[in-house]
């Protein structure tokens, strides 16, 4: 079993990124069961046709500790298994430890059986808080990939998260799989995700084009590939399924300094 866990700056496009990943996987015939990390309950959403999801800790809030597995995972598209997290009300509480709660959920319900191919775990992007770590933190995830673009702040972003699979990685397996760059169509971006993977001594494990089609999929509530499977932007995310498949990279990454950054940024002319 590969547990992967999917990080970025956040509204870069990780739960859509990572479901139509999930669902070229699926079609593939893998078995994977979606974690959703994030409080807004999303990271399902298009595997389920749209099905607003019963998170695990409203079903706790609702129901106590006694509940069977059924009770919080649902099958989606090509039998994937869908959970999500969840958080506290608006305001109250740690969002963090909604995903701990819900690993340990998982484990003791005995969710993580040996026919799983794939864990994905969709992660709110920031790693700073101790609770969106946990993928990482106690070797849930073995895999790490991060979306980014060619954006700046979504480097940052991911320069930081970066920085804190390198501090994991010390104690434990964790491992950086690569970048997956969620176009935005900016100068150069395939250049500059390509020498940033670089620099981190990682590898850019796909180039996904920017498309239409992604955002009309999503309007009908379905992956790419179950709402036209034809499409070439199906395509694109077989091809970066089958890049996680098959991918052996898995380095420890090596941060770059704040002006390291700008430099890189300035050298593929996005600063000026």
């Amino acid at each position: 079993m590969r547990q992967i866990a999917i990080y970025g700056k956040g509204g870069i496009g990780k739960s859509t990124t990572t479901q139509n990943t999930v669902a070229a996987l699926a079609e593939a015939g893998k078995k994977i069961m979606v974690v959703g990390c994030d409080p807004k309950a999303d990271s399902t959403r298009l595997l389920l046709h749209g099905l607003n999801q019963k998170t695990v800790l409203d079903t706790l809030r609702d129901e106590g500790e006694d509940i069977d597995l059924e009770d919080i995972l649902l099958e989606g598209f090509g039998g994937t298994l869908c959970v999500e997290s969840g958080g506290p009300e608006p305001g109250v509480g740690c969002a963090g430890r909604g995903i701990i709660t819900s690993i340990n959920m998982l484990e003791s319900l005995g969710a993580y059986t040996p026919d799983l191919d794939y864990v994905f775990y969709d992660v709110l992007g920031d790693v700073v808080c101790g609770g969106f770590a946990m993928p990482i933190r106690e070797g849930k995830a073995q895999e790490i990939y991060i979306v980014a673009s060619g954006e700046m702040m979504a480097l940052y972003a991911a320069n930081n998260i970066s920085k804190g699979i390198q501090k994991y990685a010390q104690s434990g397996g964790v491992r950086m799989g690569g970048i997956i760059c969620n176009s935005r169509k900016v100068d150069n971006e395939l250049e500059l995700l390509t020498a940033f993977a670089k620099e981190l001594g990682s590898q850019l494990i796909h180039f996904v084009p920017r498309d239409n089609m992604v955002q009309r999929a999503e309007i009908n509530k379905k992956t790419v590939i179950d709402f036209d499977p034809g499409q070439d932007q199906a395509n694109e995310y077989r091809t970066l399924a089958g890049n996680i498949d098959g991918n052996d990279m898995f380095v420890i990454p090596k941060p770059m300094t704040q002006d390291r950054l700008e430099e890189l940024l300035m050298t593929h002319g996005i600063l000026d």
